[in-house]
C-alpha cells in the first residue's frame, strides 16, 4: 500500500509504503528488539520529512492533515493510515515547543534568536504552524500536542490488547526547549492567585509577579522557554555566566495512545491531548524508549494508534511542565494481541501497563477517564491504582500469593512519580526481572 499527501506550498511528499517486508503478523509474544541506536548520539543531523533513512514497512509524516494539535484522536477518528498487525512503521513527530502561541507560532523566527538556522528549523514543524487547519486552535483551552495519526491495525478490537514496541527514537535536531508556564507544573499560580497547599506566593514558579495572561498577546504572558542545545549528546544549561550542566539524552515519545474518548467532537474536552487515560495518550513514562513495550486496551476497531510529545529527555516528575522537548524519528511494531492468548499481561486488558528489558512496569493514573467526570490530581489514587495493578500482575502472571506479593513490592520494587503536571497525574512501579529468574 502506498499513500502520497503534499505539504502545503512546499510540495514535499508523504508516503506510506510496504518496503520489502512479507506481511506475515509477528508472534505477540516476541521480545522487543531494537535497531541500532547511535551510543552517545555525538553527531544529530537535521532529519527533514521524507529524507534519510527510515527502517520501518510503513513510514508517515506529521503533515497538517495528519495531525491534531492539541488533541488525541477520539474512537470515531478517520485513520490516517492502515497497517498489518506486527509490521513496523517509522513515524517523524514534531514537537510542539517553539511553535505555540506564547512563543510567536513562528518557529523560524524562535529558533533563530536562539542561533538556529532557517535550514536547521524542521518542514513540518514550519508547515504544521502555518498551515494546520484541521481544529481551530485556542491557546487556553486545547493541549499544546502535536498528535499524529490515528493509524488503523487490521484486526484489532474492543478487548485486544495493542502491543506497542518501540525499535527506534532518533532526535530530528541537535536541540530542545524546556518550558513553564504560569498556573502549571509542580508550583503553580493558583486561578484566585494564591499559591498551592505547602509553598508560599513567593516560592511560585514562574514568579507570580511576572504572570501577565491578562493581556491578549499570548508572547506577553511571561512564561519561560529555557533553550536547550546538544553537544557531544548531552543536553547543555548554563549555571550562571560561565558554567553548564551537561545531562544523557534519553529519547522517548511522552504520547503514546489508542483512541478511548466516545465523542465524536474533534475538539471535546475528553479528548484533550494533556491527561492520560486508559487509552494511553500523555503516559510521559521516560521508560518507554528504545527496546520497551508498551500494552493498551483497545477500545475501537483497529485500535487507533497515534503518537507525539517527543522527548529528548525526561526526570521522573517533569515538575517543571514540559520534559526537553525535541522532535524525533520514531519505529514501532504494533501487534494485536487477543484476550486468553497469553501474548499480553492480564492487567493489559484493562489498564495501561509496560516493560523493559530489565523491568515490567505497573502504573497507576489519578483519573484514568480523563476529563470524563471533571479531572482529580491526586497522587494517592495513582499510588494505590499502581499498587493494585503491581499485585494483579503478580497474582494473576506470575503466580505469586497477593499477601507475599505484597511483603515483595515492599521490599524489592521500586514506585516513582511519573508526572505532576498533566492534570491526571501518574505513579509507575518497576518490578525487576531479575529478581524472578532462576
Amino acid at each position: 500500500m502506498t499513500e502520497s499527501s503534499g505539504l502545503g506550498r512546499r510540495g514535499l511528499l508523504q508516503t506510506a509504503a510496504v518496503m520489502g517486508v512479507a506481511g506475515v503478523a509477528a508472534a505477540c509474544a516476541r521480545r522487543s528488539s531494537s535497531a541500532p541506536q547511535p551510543a552517545a548520539f555525538s553527531k544529530i543531523d537535521i532529519v527533514q520529512p521524507g529524507q534519510g533513512h527510515r527502517s520501518g514497512d510503513l513510514y508517515l509524516s506529521s503533515l497538517p492533515d495528519q495531525v491534531l494539535w492539541g488533541y488525541v484522536p477520539t474512537v470515531h477518528a478517520s485513520p490516517v493510515l492502515q497497517m498489518r498487525s506486527g509490521q513496523t512503521i517509522t513515524i517523524d513527530t514534531v514537537s510542539h515547543e517553539g511553535i505555540l502561541e506564547d512563543q510567536g507560532r513562528n518557529p523560524v523566527e524562535f529558533f533563530g534568536h536562539h542561533g538556529v538556522a532557517q535550514a536547521d528549523v524542521l518542514d513540518d514543524m514550519k508547515a504544521v504552524a502555518a498551515e494546520y487547519k484541521r481544529t481551530p486552535r485556542n491557546f487556553v483551552k486545547d493541549g499544546p500536542h502535536v498528535v499524529t495519526g490515528p493509524i488503523f491495525v487490521e484486526g484489532a478490537e474492543p478487548g485486544d490488547v495493542l502491543k506497542i514496541e518501540t525499535l527506534e527514537a532518533i532526535p530530528r535536531v541537535p536541540y530542545g526547549v524546556v518550558s513553564s508556564r504560569h498556573g502549571k507544573g509542580a508550583l503553580p499560580l493558583m486561578s484566585d492567585n494564591t499559591a498551592p497547599a505547602g509553598i508560599s506566593l513567593e516560592e511560585v514558579m514562574p514568579p507570580a509577579s511576572t504572570d501577565g495572561r491578562n493581556r491578549p498577546d499570548p508572547t506577553t504572558w511571561g512564561d519561560v522557554s529555557v533553550f536547550t542545545r546538544i553537544e557531544h549528546g548531552r543536553g547543555v544549561m548554563p549555571v550562571g555566566a560561565n558554567a553548564t550542566v551537561r545531562f544523557p539524552l534519553n529519547p522517548f515519545m511522552g504520547i503514546i495512545g489508542v483512541a478511548f474518548a466516545q465523542d465524536y467532537e474533534l475538539t471535546s474536552p475528553n479528548a484533550n491531548s494533556i491527561p492520560p487515560t486508559l487509552g494511553g495518550g500523555n503516559i510521559d513514562i521516560k521508560h518507554l524508549g528504545v527496546g520497551s513495550t508498551f500494552y493498551l486496551p483497545v477500545f475501537a476497531p483497529g485500535a487507533l494508534f497515534y503518537v507525539g510529545d517527543p522527548h529528548m529527555a525526561m526526570g521522573d516528575g517533569e515538575v517543571a511542565l514540559t520534559a526537553m522537548e525535541g522532535s524525533l524519528r520514531g519505529t514501532f511494531r504494533l501487534t494485536v494481541c487477543k484476550k486468553g492468548s497469553g501474548d499480553a499481561p492480564t492487567v493489559a486488558y484493562r489498564y495501561p501497563f509496560a516493560e523493559t528489558a530489565h523491568a515490567w512496569i505497573p502504573i497507576g493514573l489519578s483519573d484514568p477517564d480523563g476529563a470524563l467526570h471533571g479531572q482529580i490530581t491526586d497522587l494517592n489514587i495513582a499510588m494505590r491504582r499502581a499498587v493494585i495493578n503491581a499485585l494483579d500482575y503478580l497474582e494473576h502472571d506470575l503466580g505469586m500469593d497477593r499477601a507475599v506479593a505484597y511483603a515483595y513490592l515492599s521490599a524489592a520494587a521500586d514506585f516513582s512519580v511519573t508526572q505532576v503536571v498533566d492534570r491526571t497525574v501518574g505513579v509507575h512501579a518497576q518490578i525487576y526481572k531479575e529478581h524472578f529468574s532462576r
